[in-house]
């Protein structure tokens, strides 16, 4: 087992790496409030991984809510069930909130606990490599709206993550290849060395290798903890987090929620930012294309929807969080390895680039 620790002063916690580890209680123990507990999961991973875990709480009060699997449950209305399941069983303010499941439970329950009795402690075990590598970590937590993905929510940080790699073994094959885009972002915005290493182990990444897999959460989840360390509330160099991010939420929104998955939506929208990089003339060619065929060896898309027009990439951009005195600003790279938060873009260029997109 590894242990990772996002360094927040009083509000520090562990990350917990390894295999069969969702059966380890003394790591959970230290970690959970009282004994009232409420699993909040869905009913994809709950029917594998719930009995098991209430199992692993034997001598805890525990409560679950299964809500149903899917981006597009990702609202207020589903989060109500979460507060309707700990107000019917009448939980108090010690309570401890554990996810387990993916990104969108991580999110929800997180934002549940931030909200339930003005905040109680939560314990995220994320189920998917997307969630295990990025969601999870760094206190993130919140809800879609129609207009606009994850624009209700909190920063909320957890008491621990505990990342059982057992997991990944359900995982589909889509959901798999979803999870490698936000570790092939740690590559790309700050750390070449890994991604020198991901272009030389994808194949095994993508085959399942308990090692590989091991260690690119472990490195992600490194890089994530440093990052959120020095900007936890996303206030600078946090931003650079979400390369790919403004033109992947515009995908999902246009195409519905859950159509396209999060980290297909993220693997194209870091082509069309390294493209854009590269025609603005500030990424290399070479890096650009290395980029582009390592997203495209994970099996992810490099393009956004044909169905997508340049107007509806503007409107849905417009109410992106990294908007600023009503500027765009987007996550770019200057090289590989080497990612900025700017306005400071040719607008022209901007322009034609994302009419190219829109009619490739």
């Amino acid at each position: 087992m590894k242990t990772l620790t996002v360094d927040l002063g009083s509000r520090s916690y562990p990350i917990y790496i390894g295999k069969n580890l969702l059966t380890n209680g003394s790591l959970l123990s230290p970690h959970i409030a009282s004994k009232q507990v409420l699993i909040v999961s869905n009913d994809t991973v709950a029917p594998i991984y719930l009995d098991t875990l209430l199992t692993t709480l034997e001598g805890y009060l525990c409560h679950s809510v299964v809500l149903q699997d899917g981006e597009q449950y990702k609202s207020l209305e589903t989060l109500n069930q979460i507060f309707d399941s700990a107000l019917s069983n009448r939980l108090n303010r010690q309570l401890t909130i554990i996810a387990l499941g993916g990104g969108v439970i991580g999110d929800m329950a997180g934002f549940a606990a931030s909200c339930y009795q003005r905040g109680v402690n939560f314990i995220q075990i994320p189920t998917t490599l997307l969630s295990q590598v990025d969601s999870s970590v760094g206190g993130k937590t919140a809800v879609n709206h129609p207009l606009g993905k994850n624009m209700i929510g909190a920063f909320y940080q957890p008491q621990c993550v505990l990342v059982d790699t057992r997991t990944l073994d359900t995982l589909p094959e889509r959901e798999l290849s979803a999870g490698l885009a936000e570790v092939i972002k740690y590559g790309v915005i700050r750390d070449t060395e890994f991604f020198d290493w991901l272009e030389k182990n994808m194949d095994a990444l993508l085959q399942r290798d308990n090692d590989a897999l091991s260690y690119a959460i472990e490195v992600s989840c490194r890089n994530k903890a440093e990052i959120v360390e020095q900007d936890e509330r996303e206030n600078g160099i946090r931003a650079l987090l979400n390369l790919g991010h403004t033109f992947g939420h515009a995908i999902e929104t246009s195409c519905g929620y859950g159509v396209w998955l999060h980290g297909e939506a993220v693997g194209a929208g870091m082509c069309m930012a390294a493209d854009l990089s590269y025609q603005l003339g500030w990424l290399a060619r070479e890096d650009k294309g290395r980029i582009i065929a390592l997203i495209d060896k994970a099996k992810l898309p490099i393009s956004p929807p044909g169905s997508m027009s340049a107007a509806q990439f503007m409107d849905l951009m417009a109410v992106d969080k990294k908007v600023e005195d009503g500027k765009l600003r987007l996550v770019l790279l200057k090289a590989l390895g080497d990612a900025v938060t700017t306005a400071n873009f040719d607008k022209n260029i901007f322009n034609q680039f994302l009419d190219e997109c829109c009619s490739a």
